[in-house]
């Protein structure tokens, strides 16, 4: 019979050893692939059916870093606001890759980041600090802080800065000067992957997915519960069998249909004013999900590749071919969805059947970051600090 820590995933051993380490650098890769079942799949040969050209890279101090961090950059109109581990944050025009400013943020390890919103540029620490820089110009107008690590992006409205913080508490910050206003804690589990979900600002509420499997929204002023829905209920008797969490990040459609992706649980479409879940289907994801001609994509604990209409059990397509190859969360642009591995390539899939059409070598630390669309542009940070921008055509 398979054990316990077979049924785990090659991203979930490779996130419980970063965690029960410390985040410590080792051959953890090295040790899964010796594992005949952890063993990633080789690329296949496929007839490439369009080509990413590439438009412009820059280099952004340490990238990723050691740990297993995912320092998604944000896109705000014509800039990306980009953070490295080793603190520099850097505002790049989307155009032709300038670099409009930089800030060095001295003597910090960066693990969450980057958030945009009411001209603010925002930065979590391992140290359980929060920068708020000006998106304008990258002075730091304050800095904040809260309870524990940060390891996701922080969000505002302006007003209001919302940070996660890996003790399960949810910290309202004044957008001006960054004293609190409010404190919202949910207990968590004694085991769980290393990394939270990004809070959601939703017209006058905040939206959080916590790693014992629930989703929580509160009201943006004072912190008070609106609702509280669980998508994943731990189960079996051992610690890892129990294993539960919600990792990636939160992603509303417009026709108001909240996204939850969970590890151990559900896949979850929610009702993002009410919390009424409206479909769930079986899937276990350390991942995000993503929206897009008319599906929703999924990378499953096993890295293969799904996509599934709400109201189906059954998915539409499955690619199965990058299996174990530490994928990316999902990315529905254009007619695409796009995954990053841990080899640093990018693979483009059809939005109508999952079929291969495009790929190409980005970073050889490999890419673990969310990426980012407009129109047909694609924005891929890898793990080494490469911020490359193409062209799919």
């Amino acid at each position: 019979m398979m054990t316990a820590l077979q049924r785990l995933s090659s991203r979930a051993l490779v996130l419980l050893f970063l965690l029960l380490l410390g985040g410590c650098s080792w051959g953890v890769w090295d040790f899964l692939r010796d594992k005949d079942k952890v063993r990633p799949d080789d690329l296949v040969d496929f007839d490439e059916e369009v080509r990413m050209r590439r438009n412009w890279s820059v280099s952004i101090g340490d990238g990723e870093g050691e740990r297993y961090n995912r320092l998604k950059p944000a896109l705000a109109g014509d800039r990306l606001f980009v953070v490295s581990v080793d603190g520099e944050v850097v505002a790049v025009s989307t155009d032709r890759g300038r670099r409009e400013w930089r800030t060095e943020l001295d003597d910090v390890e960066v693990t969450g980041g980057v958030g945009v919103g009411g001209g603010l540029v925002l930065v979590g620490t391992q140290a359980a600090e929060v920068f708020a820089l000006d998106a304008a110009t990258g002075e730091v107008r304050w800095q904040a802080p809260v309870s524990s690590e940060v390891l996701s992006a922080p969000a505002t409205d302006g007003r209001v800065v919302v940070v996660q913080s890996i003790d399960g508490r949810i910290t309202g910050l004044d957008a001006r000067n960054g004293s609190p206003l409010w404190t919202y804690e949910i207990p968590v589990p004694a085991l769980s992957l290393r990394g939270t979900s990004s809070p959601l600002i939703n017209a006058n509420f905040v939206i959080s997915a916590q790693a014992g499997g629930s989703v929580v929204s509160l009201a943006l002023d004072n912190g008070t519960l609106r609702w509280e829905e669980r998508v994943a209920i731990p189960t079996g008797n051992s610690d890892i069998d129990r294993l539960v969490d919600i990792d990636g990040d939160l992603v509303i459609n417009d026709a108001g249909l909240l996204l939850v992706p969970s590890y151990q649980g559900y896949l979850s479409a929610i009702d993002a004013v009410t919390g009424q879940t409206r479909w769930r289907v079986e899937e276990s994801s350390a991942e995000g999900a993503s929206f897009g001609f008319g599906n929703i994509y999924v990378v499953a604990e096993d890295d293969t590749v799904k996509a599934y209409r709400v109201g189906t059990d059954e998915p539409q397509w499955t690619n199965d071919q990058l299996s174990l190859r530490q994928l990316s969360a999902p990315l529905g642009f254009s007619n695409y969805v796009a995954v990053g591995d841990y080899e640093g390539y990018v693979h483009l899939l059809a939005q109508s059947d999952g079929r291969f059409v495009g790929r190409t070598k980005v970073d050889g630390d490999g890419v673990r970051s969310h990426m980012l669309a407009q129109g047909n542009t694609l924005f891929v940070y890898g793990n080494s600090g490469n911020l490359v921008s193409y062209t799919v055509q």
